[in-house]
């Protein structure tokens, strides 16, 4: 077995720390009334194959570091990626003439000092894993292997990918805060094409986690992978009208992806969002709670502090169906009178508790009506909550899959959409930072024929 390609970090924590206070002394000195750093160190290593070849190899290291400077009310940011004195000086004069060319902006400046992390527990997020290229390629191989034996009918293949990548950053700022982060992320993904007649169909699976023991067995990826593509033979469209509506794990959890845009600071300070003026107000169906958990172990949105430094709450997003808080960085708090929740740069672990069995309950509860497994188009007006897209799946009767459907369109308004949710699956997604079962909804209108 060879050894695996050198892929440790090559500054230590200590090291880029030292960095981030060259740049606020620097920036100190050049006349900044305040200023914040954040640089980051990254390798990975990508090896796609197809049916059964080595397709690429590719190794990434990179390294940055942003600054952004204030002058008064007045903002400036530059970035670098060379961290030599002279580059780290170049920037922060290049910051800086850009502060003195902007116009003051009240709501500018760092988070407030008393809203700072003190505390940095150890969330194990750093797993870094030393997989050689050849081990790499077998794991592809073999992923690509499962999905193809599964019948004749895989016809083709997209490939398979094995990714692992490591980084660490430190963000500080000039009220004296540095926060040092260190995280892994490695995935196995699979897609191919099954084909039968004239009629092809294509589906994936992955499977991603911040450690590699986390990850699904290779062939168990493409054996999924396989069988999502051959069960879409056959597809067809469905008689338009209104049905009860089952969306699985991974298309549920976009649903609640347009909870958080519509719940962030940036949509509500410029009044582009369905749920403005929502705190206090029940905007699910009484039966959903969503917990935001940034202290989850080994979880994929999980932090001690946001990228403002400020100190992440774990909290009861949505209780009840009652909407508890938004999603805001200092800034969009600042413009809408409110205080910063830990937000900036976006939410943490979303966690929906499940009120229901697995899959297979949620098939039954859903009757006769559709599941859909795939979402085509952007079709979701964040002011208004109108939602229409092209979808993919299965129509359902009596509890069980009875064919594949293609071709449709789904309509509503998530307004409505979130207060008609009937149930949420214990088959959770765990792949992402929304943690959630599939979820179904009374019901939607299904344009088809």
């Amino acid at each position: 077995m060879s050894q695996a390609k050198e892929s440790t970090l090559s500054f230590s924590q200590d090291q880029l720390t030292e960095l981030v206070q060259q740049v606020l002394r620097h920036a100190k000195q050049a006349g900044a009334t305040a200023c914040d750093v954040d640089i980051s160190e990254g390798v990975g290593q990508n090896v796609s194959v197809r049916l059964g070849e080595v397709e690429t190899i590719e190794y990434n290291r990179d390294k940055g570091v942003g600054v952004t400077v204030y002058l008064g009310q007045r903002k400036g940011h530059a970035s670098s990626s060379d961290f030599s004195p002279a580059a780290l000086e170049q920037t922060v004069a290049a910051a800086l003439a850009i502060a003195r060319h902007t116009a003051e902006d009240s709501a500018a400046g760092l988070a407030d000092p008393e809203r700072l992390a003190t505390e940095f527990p150890d969330l194990d997020l750093y797993h870094p894993w030393a997989l050689s290229v050849e081990e790499a390629i077998e794991l592809a191989q073999r992923c690509e292997a499962a999905a193809r034996g599964v019948d004749a009918r895989i016809s083709n293949s997209e490939g398979a990918t094995v990714s692992s990548h490591t980084g660490q950053s430190v963000y500080g700022n000039s009220h004296g805060f540095i926060g040092p982060g260190r995280s892994s992320r490695h995935s196995i993904s699979c897609a191919v094409i099954a084909q039968e007649g004239e009629a092809m169909q294509r589906d994936y699976w992955y499977s991603s986690a911040r450690a590699a023991g986390d990850l699904d067995a290779a062939d168990a990826i493409g054996l999924k992978a396989g069988q999502r593509a051959l069960a879409r033979l056959g597809a067809r469209r469905l008689k338009t009208g209104d049905y009860p509506v089952l969306f699985d794990p991974s298309m549920a959890a976009g649903l609640i992806g347009h909870l958080s845009s519509a719940i962030s600071g940036g949509a509500l300070y410029r009044k582009a969002s369905f749920l403005l003026d929502s705190i206090g107000q029940p905007v699910f169906a009484p039966l959903v709670n969503i917990v935001e958990d940034p202290f989850l172990k080994r979880g994929m949105a999980s932090s001690a502090f946001d990228a403002e430094g400020v100190a992440c709450v774990r909290r009861e997003l949505i209780k009840d169906g009652v909407l508890g808080g938004y999603l805001l960085g200092s800034y969009s708090a600042r413009k809408l009178g409110l205080q910063s929740t830990g937000n900036a740069g976006g939410s943490h672990n979303l966690l929906v508790a499940p009120t229901a069995g697995g899959f297979t309950d949620m098939l039954a509860r859903l009757g006769t009506g559709l599941l859909v497994t795939e979402l085509l188009g952007q079709g979701v007006n964040g002011i208004t909550g109108d939602y229409s897209r092209g979808a993919a799946g299965f129509w359902v009767e009596n509890g069980e899959i009875a064919y594949p459907v293609e071709e449709i369109t789904i309509a509503g308004n998530l307004k409505q959409m979130y207060q008609q949710i009937v149930a949420i699956g214990s088959d959770i997604e765990t792949r992402g930072s929304k943690r959630v079962g599939s979820i179904l909804l009374e019901r939607m209108t299904v344009a088809g024929e």
